[in-house]
């Protein structure tokens, strides 16, 4: 069901939702999107460059946060901007769990022409990981 603009007010929270991420989780990513750095695979290879451990794709761990909105309004084209800021990469241990990326949302702000600002936050392992971002949602 669409979510209408006049339903929608400063405040309304998006439905939270939680991402699991393990090293075949970033196998898969890897495959549909072209990018095998090592660091997202090769515990060694992150590990001598200074990382944690493998860490996610950035543009994997935004996807996975714009989902939250896209799932909330139900039409990935509504979604007419959306932007963030790496803050934190996320590590994913080969410990067979992996990591979480946790995503909470908010409607920031209402706009010109039925649109609505979506401000998110996401985290993984109780730490901020993605930092301004933002969505602007057609709604009708």
């Amino acid at each position: 069901m669409a979510i209408s603009f006049d339903e929608v007010e400063v405040g309304t929270e998006l439905p939270a939702q939680s991402f699991p991420v393990t090293r075949a989780t970033l196998v898969q990513y890897a495959g549909a999107s072209g990018d095998f750095n090592p660091i997202h695979w090769n515990e060694k290879f992150a590990l001598e460059v200074g990382l944690p451990d493998v860490i996610a794709h950035g543009m994997f761990t935004m996807a996975e946060a714009v989902r939250v909105v896209t799932d909330w309004v139900g039409d990935p084209g509504a979604v007419v901007e959306y932007g963030v800021r790496f803050t934190r990469p996320v590590p994913v241990p080969n410990d067979g769990v992996g990591a979480v990326i946790e995503v909470t949302g908010k409607v920031a702000a209402l706009l010109e022409d039925r649109k609505v600002r979506v401000d998110l936050v996401a985290t993984s392992g109780g730490q901020k990981v993605l930092g301004m971002s933002r969505a602007v949602v057609r709604l009708g």
